[in-house]
């Protein structure tokens, strides 16, 4: 007597289709729960984003991008800016600092700092719509600085005589080979000063505070979280998880919500290695030179 045929044995294509549908349906919906662009968790419907802003601050357009992308979809209801940064150049700084204000005129943000969110760390943050910090979160330091080295003296006692030639009395404010002359000094200190007022009326336009009161605590100091909240930097204490229910409290949501999460940040295997990511890397190698920064 003759077996019977399995299904698979008898139809094999229609098997291996059938098969093949499974497994799309299966992937289709472990997509639905895992939001595989972002690595991060969902349940459908209403999502609430997240902007990290991690690393000295040296650039801009990917954090940029991707608050521009959280305000236009629709389904993100509000947004948490996670800040983890001991400040960067001015010009990026300025850039978020402007994202995130467009941000928070069309939906509710809530800045929640780790470790620290000084200097620049604070500048991007400041527009948002509250700002939860941990009570040992090392904020403000709200001040600029200009860095560099000169070896003039140095290649002189070495029996080398470096010359520079420029066609103005500034332009080689700065360099490397020669020190500062008082006009040169006094020159960059202008600048210098022109760029704190800028960032005094940033922060007291972001919190909606008087620039007096922001310039009496302008001169650079760091303070914690607590210290923060006393002089009106930031609203209420607390972690990432304090900050998520002050957003879904704000964004009117009950339950849990998805969550979609960027920008994400591409790593070299010695980066993995070595535990840093670009924006470390980048820190590092530009941070030591020449360069205005908050």
């Amino acid at each position: 007597m003759e077996a019977k045929l399995r299904f698979s044995q008898r139809h094999p294509v229609l098997f291996g289709i059938s098969m093949i549908l499974l497994a799309m349906a299966l992937v289709t919906g472990v997509m639905a729960f895992f939001d595989v662009s972002s690595g991060t968790v969902g349940f459908g419907g209403d999502k609430i984003g997240q902007v990290n802003v991690v690393g000295p601050i040296m650039e801009s357009d990917a954090v940029v991008d991707w608050i521009r992308a959280l305000r236009e979809d629709d389904s993100v209801k509000g947004v948490l800016l996670r800040v983890n940064s001991p400040g960067g150049a001015i010009a990026p700084s300025q850039e978020i600092y402007a994202a995130v204000r467009r941000l928070a005129e069309v939906k509710p943000v809530v800045a929640s700092y780790g470790t620290v969110a000084a200097s620049g760390g604070y500048y991007v943050s400041c527009p948002a719509t509250k700002i939860v910090a941990n009570p040992g979160s090392i904020t403000g330091s709200i001040g600029v600085k200009a860095e560099f080295m000169t070896f003039g003296a140095v290649l002189e006692k070495l029996g080398i005589r470096p010359e520079v030639l420029a066609t103005g009395r500034y332009k080689t404010s700065g360099t490397p080979l020669k020190d500062l002359t008082t006009e040169q000094r006094a020159q960059l200190q202008e600048l210098l000063s022109d760029m704190q007022d800028q960032f005094v009326a940033d922060v007291a336009r972001g919190r909606g505070m008087d620039e007096s009161a922001v310039r009496a605590i302008a001169d650079g100091r760091g303070i914690t979280g607590r210290q923060a909240l006393v002089y009106g930097l930031v609203d209420r204490m607390g972690g990432r998880e304090e900050a998520i229910n002050l957003l879904k409290e704000l964004c009117s949501i009950s339950g849990r919500v998805g969550l979609v999460e960027g920008p994400e940040e591409e790593q070299t295997l010695l980066q993995r290695l070595i535990g840093l990511g670009s924006s470390e890397i980048k820190g590092l190698l530009q941070m030591p030179g020449w360069v205005f920064s908050y």
